[in-house]
């Protein structure tokens, strides 16, 4: 007899990074995600360990977004044999196409560079995946439209209503025809948030209500706590400071949405001259190539976007323009960044300061008391950025550590990702009570804290899963 359907955590269980689900039925396998895993060193890892299943043995990844920790890892994948579909947005289509070669980029010159330095620990260091491994990935990406179910796997439907949370971010829904061996005759839902939008995001349009499912199986980053009021008060007066010391204002920015959201501040606060108008940098070929793809999007009329900005854009109005962006595309334009001369503001990628052009910026710009870093997004554990908002007096980049002088400010208030109480007021929104809620890419405390309150506001089962546990579905 064939088993019953199941659904294991392979990542994105017990903490905020490497999200990957796997969904099993009558004998196909369907994975929902495919992060990689970021932050500490045994985070790190798990990237290298080999999954509990062959890639080879996956027939279909569905995608809810092309963050790195939700579609980062399926280079990897392909590179250990899958040749599966892999279902997303258009817009993930686009971003992680973006994200992917970049990724690999990254992965192949940090390889080089730790051999070059003598900063590994291997003597020979490989990437986990090479630019060839990231083009068959992409090749493999399906666009499934709006509101259009497609059968992924047999037996399996999927679709993807939007999250909110960047440029093509969807919540996957997965309906299952249940078989003999399951407990329960008909289908089964089990929707997914992905990673869930905030009700204010300035570009895309808040989530739509969960489906009705019979399990949820729900994000938790923010699930211990509240983001403050949306505001750019903080983000002017520190450019405002910076400015008056001489200094130079970095931000480590996701170079997928998070830039574009600080551009648009940025912006709205040098057109009304509440800050003066510095040079604007935008150092990361990613960040300006996913610019691009926000732009192209905007003027087509996208859905899920707002639609004030893309009636902004039919006008001839560009939301992202600050008066003086300019674009460091090339290694050496970069380079000239970490010793610019006069004030400006640098936005570059990683997010976590965890690689990327701007730990070259931070390598020589932190000892500097004229300068501040703005950390814009959540700083998981073990990453440089983590580091820098508790505190740290000093940082290892590139096997030397260099020293914090320069003033740290975090600001929760660019968070594209729900808070706990956006959390609670979804599910509350939910059409009937699933028989239980899963809370996963969340660390422990969050996902904690937030089942918690699941069970005592809504009455509902709860469950933070395990790493790599296996539950029934139908």
């Amino acid at each position: 007899m064939t088993a019953p359907t199941s659904m294991t955590f392979l990542g994105g269980a017990g903490t905020v990074t490497g999200s990957k689900t796997l969904l099993v039925h009558g004998g196909h396998r369907l994975l929902v995600d495919c992060g990689l895993f970021q932050g500490t060193r045994e985070l790190r890892r798990q990237n290298w360990a080999p999954l509990p299943v062959a890639p080879a043995g996956i027939d279909a990844v569905v995608l809810s977004h092309a963050h790195l920790d939700h579609c980062g890892y399926l280079p990897a994948l392909v590179r250990q044999g899958f040749d599966g579909r892999v279902l997303c947005t258009a817009g993930t289509a686009e971003l992680a196409a973006i994200v992917l070669r970049d990724s690999a980029k990254l992965a192949e010159e940090e390889a080089r560079d730790a051999r070059v330095g003598g900063w590994s620990r291997h003597s020979a260091p490989q990437p986990l995946y090479d630019e060839a491994d990231a083009e068959k990935a992409i090749a493999l990406l399906e666009v499934v439209p709006e509101d259009h179910p497609v059968e992924a796997v047999p037996g399996v439907v999927v679709e993807l209503p939007p999250a909110g949370h960047i440029l093509g971010s969807a919540m996957p829904v997965v309906r299952v025809e249940c078989g003999p061996a399951d407990r329960r005759p008909g289908p089964a839902v089990v929707a997914f948030s992905g990673d869930l939008g905030r009700p204010g995001h300035p570009l895309l349009l808040p989530p739509g209500p969960p489906p009705a499912a019979d399990a949820l199986v729900v994000e938790s980053t923010y699930g211990d706590r509240r983001h403050p009021e949306p505001s750019t008060a903080a983000l002017a007066d520190a450019v405002r400071r910076t400015a008056a010391r001489d200094g130079v204002l970095v931000v480590p920015a996701f170079a997928v949405d998070r830039t574009e959201v600080v551009l648009l501040a940025l912006a709205d606060l040098m057109r009304s001259g509440a800050v003066p108008t510095l040079p604007v940098y935008l150092d990361s070929p990613m960040a300006l190539a996913a610019l691009r793809v926000y732009r192209q999007a905007l003027s087509a009329g996208a859905g899920g976007l707002r639609p004030g900005p893309v009636a902004d854009v039919h006008a001839g109005f560009d939301p992202f323009e600050t008066g003086d962006l300019r674009e460091a595309r090339s290694a050496e334009e970069s380079m000239r960044l970490n010793s610019p001369g006069s004030p400006c503001i640098i936005l570059s990628a990683s997010g976590m300061a965890s690689g990327g052009r701007v730990v070259h910026h931070l390598a020589h710009l932190l000892p500097d008391r004229r300068n501040t870093v703005l950390l814009v997004g959540y700083q998981a554990v073990g990453t440089r950025g983590r580091a820098l908002v508790e505190g740290a007096t000093e940082v290892k980049i590139h096997g030397k550590y260099v020293p914090v002088r320069a003033e740290v400010v975090a600001l929760d208030e660019f968070s594209v990702h729900a808070d706990a109480d956006d959390i609670l007021a979804w599910l509350r929104s939910s059409p009937r009570e699933p028989e239980v809620c899963y809370l996963v890419h969340g660390e422990p405390d969050a996902a904690a804290t937030l089942a918690a309150r699941v069970r005592a506001e809504l009455g509902w089962c709860a469950v933070v899963p395990r790493p790599g546990e296996r539950v029934l579905v139908g």
